[in-house]
């Protein structure tokens, strides 16, 4: 009879990756609302609804240009270097900017050119953090766990989604200074906690070869493998066009009514639902009909979007976000376990980047796109269109992406 493989928690390594990455996406969270409602709030000490949600947009452009110029840099650094050494390094960037943003706060020294540099610093460093740190998981348990291990740590970022934003709102309620404080704090406890990951769960062979041919064996790896480049495609495009985060701090203040401890409640929502699906699915794993399961899900991701959009109830919005955090986990569970299982372990960090860079895009240039459309149809209508957007892009990828519907489980996927 064969023995069942150990649950995650028993190897001592993935307890260390799963609590340092706890922390840094409580921290990360936290960060993020602080940063998303002093925005706004600057803004609109000068600007009217529309223009200050279009200055709202362009934190997403610049997050995503140093994004965009690092990535490729950053797969090839998971790949050749000590994964646990870059994530380290990353932790110590995103520290780099978020301290002396809370001394600028605590002094009210607040501005948005302020603001916007410190959103682009803290994404070049985030750029190096997440592929190394999703190509360190699958050195921390062995493959026949991976899946269950990929959603216990999705539990630990949807643990971080609902806190962070909740804990950082009455944080910013108390001053801006303490929201970007205890952000701070809980990075340093993130980066105590990957100190103690092992030598032995480094992982990490040092592919060899000039960079620019790493970076292009990386691309046309996902490129050549439809399953692969349709499921990481079909999430960037559904939330590039669907996401409703960016304009959470309008629907806070000017549509819902409700300040900075009611917009972390927002935030906290998505986050709800997806730990919900989380759990579940770490003890009954997803395993029969996983590509129709994904396009299903995005569908549903934009059913409920246009619902939230037309919403003018606080708890009916919440209600909303709960359930667009459970579909979007669906799909970035199936996602991320079929790119861990189908890539070699040599190229997980540059598929990791690639991925990484594929999520940025859809959600920082959709924070981008958010603040455009908001400026130019109003708020509501903007996230009604996403919505609408989402559902055409699942019914689209169904048809240019036939290899989805016929991915029924994750069985003879190749493991290296």
């Amino acid at each position: 009879m064969t023995q069942a493989p150990k649950h995650p928690l028993h190897y001592r390594d993935f307890q260390f990756y799963w609590l340092a990455r706890l922390t840094a996406m409580l921290g990360h969270n936290a960060m993020v609302m602080a940063l998303g409602w002093a925005v706004y709030d600057v803004a609109r000490s000068t600007y009217g609804v529309r223009a200050a949600a279009l200055r709202l947009g362009l934190v997403g452009l610049a997050q995503f240009l140093p994004f965009l110029i690092c990535n490729p840099l950053a797969g090839l650094a998971a790949d050749r270097h000590d994964r646990r050494k870059v994530v380290r390094g990353a932790l110590i960037g995103q520290l780099c900017f978020l301290v002396p943003l809370c001394l600028l706060a605590a002094r009210g020294g607040l501005s948005l050119m302020v603001l916007y540099v410190v959103a682009a610093g803290f994404a070049a460093s985030r750029a190096f953090y997440m592929p190394a740190m999703n190509a360190l998981l699958s050195a921390t348990v062995p493959p026949e766990t991976l899946p269950r291990a990929i959603a216990l740590g999705a539990i630990a970022g949807r643990v971080g989604g609902i806190l962070g934003p909740v804990l950082g709102g009455y944080a910013y309620a108390v001053s801006p200074g303490a929201a970007f404080g205890f952000a701070a704090a809980l990075l340093v406890l993130s980066l105590c906690a990957q100190m103690l990951i092992s030598a032995d769960a480094s992982h990490s062979r040092g592919s060899r070869g000039r960079p620019l041919d790493l970076m292009r064996e990386g691309l046309a790896y996902v490129r050549s493998n439809r399953l692969l480049f349709g499921t990481i495609t079909l999430d960037m495009f559904a939330t590039l066009l669907g996401g409703v985060t960016a304009l959470l701090p309008v629907y806070a203040r000017d549509i819902l009514h409700v300040g900075p401890d009611g917009l972390g409640l927002l935030r906290a929502a998505s986050s709800v639902g997806a730990l919900g699906t989380a759990l579940f699915v770490s003890w009954r794993p997803v395993g029969s009909h996983v590509g129709a399961k994904m396009l299903g899900a995005v569908g549903i991701y934009g059913v409920f979007t246009v619902v939230f959009g037309l919403s003018t109830s606080f708890w009916l919005s919440a209600g909303c976000l709960a359930v667009l955090g459970a579909a979007d986990m669906v799909s970035v569970l199936i996602r991320q376990t079929l790119m861990q299982l189908s890539t070699p372990d040599d190229m997980r960090g540059r598929v990791g980047a690639i991925s990484t860079l594929f999520v940025s895009a859809s959600n920082e240039l959709g924070e981008m796109e958010s603040g455009l459309a908001a400026a130019l149809l109003g708020p509501v209508g903007a996230v009604v269109f996403g919505g609408v957007a989402s559902i055409a892009i699942a019914a689209g990828w169904a048809r240019l992406f036939p290899s989805l519907l016929d991915a029924h489980g994750f069985e003879n996927r190749p493991v290296a």
